[in-house]
């Protein structure tokens, strides 16, 4: 497998990397409590996803 003969510069090595950006989470209202949540995961305070409670919470 062939390597490369010389070092990448750091100019050039940021350029490639330009894309690499985080992106801040999605956050939703809960349909059955209101509160935020993350998109695609069960809520927090009260326990549900999709219409089912699928966590216990206190």
């Amino acid at each position: 497998m062939p390597n490369p003969k010389r070092r990448h510069s750091k100019q050039r090595t940021a350029k490639r990397r330009t894309h690499y950006k985080a992106f801040p989470s999605t956050a939703t209202a809960c349909p059955n409590c209101g509160q935020a949540k993350l998109a695609h995961a069960a809520c927090r305070e009260c326990g549900y996803y999709n219409g089912r409670r699928v966590l216990q919470t206190a």
